[in-house]
């Protein structure tokens, strides 16, 4: 629980996660998908859970490629390290859960640029940039197609011609995320420490209470709500409902921040990530759309 400004109790969003709603780009790219950016997340898992349309999320983790077919009612979730490309083959519009809130703001992704890209910081802030929210939407939307564009070909450089996964390149683009992220690693703890592992803490010590009969916390309980925030992100047009009070970006340059806040997508920044990760999905059953 914190504080707003007038110090009355403010309840936290559930479990340190984020939400935002998803609209899939339907710009094609140059091999003839639509979609959006190839991506990673260094330390936060990400999960879709699918409302309206059709279309797939294909993945490229140490255990090879994979194309998951999305339909509304289904659930697919991948952990930190799992590239992940959504695919829109009509309508695709989810809702995205983020773990951590706030490090995804602050540059939790790496996209997957060609390696001499991801070989040089400046060179992957270039790819990565936008231009800001007062440019012209068409302009936007023609800058992030570009971007997406660019992330594809380092995508498909991961594949051998027989579509295994390259998994010597998997590994060094790994090695690229980690060294891009490292400077700001430190930092993210910080904020994680402020808001997941606040979060948590306060959980124990309700649990603890109420092993004695205490219940006092249920005092504080409160209702809150925040406006959606419009965005383009890496894989399509975002509609964010996450506390953006949550994102510290002192120490980012005025141009990095503006980028931050306007995308969900800053030039990348994290920890090494593990070649264990994996992609789980869940199909559900809807009304008019049987499993």
């Amino acid at each position: 629980m914190t504080t707003d400004a007038t110090g009355a109790p403010r309840p936290d969003f559930p479990g340190g996660t984020s939400v935002s709603r998803l609209d899939v780009y339907d710009g094609v790219a140059p091999d003839g998908l639509a979609g959006g950016t190839p991506h990673l997340h260094t330390v936060s898992s990400e999960a879709y859970v699918v409302v309206a349309g059709e279309g797939a999320v294909q993945t490229i983790d140490a255990s090879g490629f994979r194309e998951t077919p999305l339909a509304p009612g289904d659930v697919v979730w991948f952990s930190p390290g799992v590239i992940h490309r959504a695919i829109n083959r009509g309508g695709l519009s989810v809702r995205v859960v983020m773990q951590n809130a706030g490090l995804p703001e602050a540059g939790d992704a790496v996209m997957t640029f060609p390696d001499d890209v991801l070989a040089d910081a400046d060179a992957y802030a270039a790819a990565a940039a936008l231009p800001g929210a007062d440019a012209p939407e068409a302009d936007r939307l023609a800058a992030a197609m570009r971007r997406r564009d660019h992330a594809v070909a380092g995508f498909a450089a991961l594949r051998r011609p027989d579509g295994d996964v390259d998994a010597e390149a998997l590994r060094r683009l790994y090695g690229r995320a980690g060294a891009l992220v490292a400077p700001r690693a430190e930092s993210w703890r910080a904020l994680w420490e402020a808001s997941v592992a606040r979060i948590a803490a306060a959980t124990d010590a309700q649990l603890a209470a109420l092993t004695t009969g205490d219940a006092a916390h249920l005092a504080d309980g409160r209702i809150a709500t925040r406006p959606a925030e419009p965005a383009f992100g890496m894989c399509g047009r975002l509609h964010r409902y996450e506390p953006g009070d949550l994102v510290d970006l002192s120490g980012l340059t005025l141009a990095e921040a503006s980028e931050t806040r306007q995308e969900t997508a800053f030039p990348a920044l994290g920890t090494q990530v593990s070649d264990g990760s994996r992609t789980r999905t869940r199909r559900t059953r809807t009304e008019g759309n049987p499993a």
